[in-house]
């Protein structure tokens, strides 16, 4: 299953909300078919209701109706959602805020945040929210950035300007330095990641860190890029797993 790109362009790949919000995925490749699989062995069965919390433009919306029934995708930003609308119009969109979910308690089988939470503002509170609107035995996909990976992906500001691309090293500097390089992202610990929820009805089943799919790198020079991945899909098997690009946490609503 493949998913068609955006037929529009919906936003500044490289401008400042980008750097505020990140990017949502506009194609559909290896990388993401991985995560798929990985979402789909944590959910629950059955498998009804689903949400996309902060679903962009709607490849993993589009992606889930496969395997769900009702499937639900929030975001913030407007054009994304036009966007989603478009590349799966059998789902239900709505303009919103992880941190102010408009769905009633224990609503959903499933929920997936997909490099999001590192955006929002209050990070605990859409911790909280993703709790309360699970039903009990429901499970929440959490993937976000590393802070123990060498890169940060979301790039850097240096007097005042945005600077896109990788930044090697960031996640090292003191929270202080690091905050004052990269104000606009957060980038978590494992301890940072699970402390989140925290005094949430919330049971742990699974947190581990996975490394990129290089799927931009497996198109320009196939040969590389497939011996990267093998090599860095290997090391998820090792203590090297814990310098992984991204976490990859599951939690179970335990009432």
């Amino acid at each position: 299953m493949q998913p068609a790109p955006p037929t529009t362009q919906l936003d500044d790949l490289h401008g400042e909300r980008a750097a505020l919000r990140g990017n949502p995925s506009f194609v559909w490749r290896a990388g993401q078919e991985r995560r798929l699989k990985m979402i789909l062995d944590a959910a629950p069965a059955p498998l009804t209701r689903v949400l996309v919390d902060g679903c962009g433009v709607g490849m993993y919306v589009r992606a889930l109706q496969d395997h769900a029934t009702n499937v639900h995708g929030l975001d913030i930003e407007s054009e994304h959602l036009l966007g989603a609308v478009d590349n799966a119009p059998r789902a239900h969109f709505v303009l919103g805020r992880g941190e102010e979910l408009p769905y009633s308690d224990d609503s959903f089988d499933l929920i997936l945040s997909h490099e999001v939470i590192e955006h929002v503002q209050d990070d605990r509170r859409a911790a909280a929210e993703m709790a309360r609107v699970l039903r009990p035995g429901g499970r929440a996909v959490i993937f976000a950035p590393n802070r123990l990976y060498p890169f940060e992906t979301h790039g850097h500001y240096w007097q005042g300007e945005y600077h896109f691309g990788n930044t090697p090293l960031i996640n090292y500097l003191p929270d202080g330095l690091r905050n004052r390089l990269a104000p606009h992202v957060r980038a978590y610990t494992r301890w940072g990641l699970l402390s989140l929820f925290v005094g949430q009805p919330v049971r742990v089943i699974s947190h581990r860190q996975i490394y990129p799919g290089y799927d931009n790198l497996v198109r320009r020079q196939p040969g590389l890029g497939v011996w990267l991945r093998r090599i860095t899909y290997g090391l998820e098997h090792s203590p090297l797993m814990a310098f992984g690009l991204s976490h990859v946490l599951v939690v179970e609503k335990i009432v």
